[in-house]
């Protein structure tokens, strides 16, 4: 399948409405990223990955990263603002973008296999769980546990509505959804709540929305 937003996400890398690409590397990814203690010569899958300075901050700490990313202009730009010269190479429906310890596969997520794609040592997913529709996060995550082993931490960074009752000092709860999505295989952590604002790239000229980004750390069961 393919997500239903793909045409919307085209047109915004195409418009340049772009309010959700980050300018500095997650500031909780450099915080927590070691507590996955991972091992020397790990290999990291970034799912959607836009062109994420995250990349380049990975690239530092492990053997290899490797993102997926549906738009080419994300890609192009990725490797291009960044002063590297990518080889290309089709495989299957998508296209590998490498330079040096990174790669992008650039098309649609769900045509990505676990042969295109080799062992991998833990998951970021930053904010793609929560880009996608709903109704397609059901598909994703059941593709995300094709591709990956059953011992592949993942490192959750979602973008939520604040809770009813934050306003009151109310402890933060792992989302229901996150449990109903990765229980089967994980247990799930809240390590991390940060409260801000977020354009919604369906209305980029209404006022930010409030909401919480948090950091959820899932280890195999």
């Amino acid at each position: 399948m393919s997500n239903p937003d793909n045409a919307l996400w085209q047109q915004c890398w195409r418009d340049r409405n772009i309010e959700f690409h980050q300018k500095t590397v997650n500031q909780l990814l450099i915080r927590y990223w070691h507590s996955l203690n991972l091992g020397a010569g790990s290999r990291i899958f970034v799912p959607l990955c836009g062109k994420s300075l995250d990349l380049l901050w990975l690239a530092q700490q492990v053997c290899e990263v490797i993102g997926v990313e549906l738009s080419p202009i994300a890609v192009r730009a990725f490797f291009r603002e960044n002063g590297l010269l990518p080889a290309r190479r089709q495989v299957g429906r998508l296209t590998e973008w490498s330079s040096g310890p990174i790669r992008i596969f650039c098309g649609d997520i769900f045509a990505l296999t676990a042969a295109d794609l080799g062992p991998i040592s833990a998951v970021y997913d930053r904010a793609a769980l929560t880009a996608l529709p709903e109704t397609v996060r059901v598909t994703y995550v059941a593709h995300l546990h094709a591709l990956i082993p059953e011992t592949c931490p993942i490192f959750l960074l979602t973008a939520e509505d604040p809770e009813e009752g934050d306003a009151d000092g109310a402890e933060p709860n792992v989302a229901e959804e996150l449990l109903t999505l990765y229980t089967e295989r994980f247990t799930v952590e809240l390590v991390h709540v940060a409260p801000s604002f977020q354009t919604d790239p369906e209305a980029p000229e209404a006022p930010p929305l409030p909401i919480e980004h948090k950091f959820y750390r899932l280890l195999p069961i």
